[in-house]
């Protein structure tokens, strides 16, 4: 017994040298899907993933100016390449993890219809989108405004917020009747959470595939390289799924 102990002890020790923490950067419209995720992660291989959550244009910065992120999870496909050909990311390590769905959402039930008409037809004073420079989902939504040929007519009301995240705040808190968001952040499990919305038909904006890649600083590191094979698998798969993304 006493030596089954002592195995039991040096096994847990061995364990514990072989987990270790992977530094991910995560663009905000996955900060729940990704929470969810972590947790599956730390189960299945024993690794700990610290997430900061951010704008892709803001962790796109802060990964030039070096932040130790090891793994990004961008919002767009386009910020993941630039870093691969500028030499911060590792080449031939992106894959497309998720593609964001966007959707005009109210907290209030009943005020945004199926159809998004209450923008044509104004009954709000503020519509909240994310900082279209560095947001991906806000550019998505500025997309939308124009082919409706709205741009103009809504410009005088849009508070715009850092991330998509705090676009969401805004709405969520009263500050704006309605925004854009990502459907991610309304939706779980094939339903909308709370509120009323319409999920704005994927034709009416270029396609958000949101694509993953390991960093620089990330490479030969068994933490982040097993994440990016966790992303990939059916775990990751359908929690992603829940929230209303498409692959």
């Amino acid at each position: 017994m006493k030596k089954l102990g002592i195995l039991l002890v040096l096994a847990g020790l061995v364990a514990q040298a072989h987990a270790d923490e992977v530094k991910v950067a995560v663009a905000a419209n996955f900060a729940a899907p990704m929470q969810k995720i972590a947790q599956a992660f730390e189960t299945a291989s024993g690794h700990k993933a610290v997430v900061s959550v951010g704008s892709t244009g803001s962790i796109y910065a802060q990964i030039r100016n070096g932040a130790p992120f090891e793994v990004f999870l961008a919002a767009d496909d386009e910020t993941p390449a630039k870093l691969e050909s500028e030499g911060a990311g590792v080449k031939g390590s992106r894959f497309t993890y998720a593609v964001g769905k966007l959707a005009l959402w109210s907290a209030t039930p009943g005020l945004v219809d199926a159809k998004g008409e209450v923008l044509r037809q104004g009954n709000f004073r503020k519509l909240a989108i994310a900082n279209p420079k560095t947001a991906p989902y806000g550019a998505a939504g500025v997309e939308v405004m124009r082919k409706l040929g709205l741009a103009d007519a809504l410009a005088p009301r849009i508070v715009q917020g850092e991330s998509i995240a705090q676009a969401w705040q805004f709405v969520s808190t009263g500050n704006a009747e309605l925004g854009f968001v990502a459907l991610s952040q309304i939706w779980q499990d094939g339903a909308l959470k709370g509120g009323s919305a319409w999920i704005v038909p994927e034709s009416d904006y270029t396609p958000i595939r949101q694509d993953a890649i390991l960093l620089a600083k990330g490479e030969g590191k068994p933490a982040a390289q097993a994440l990016m094979g966790f992303l990939k698998g059916d775990a990751a798969r359908a929690v992603i799924q829940s929230y209303g993304y498409a692959h």
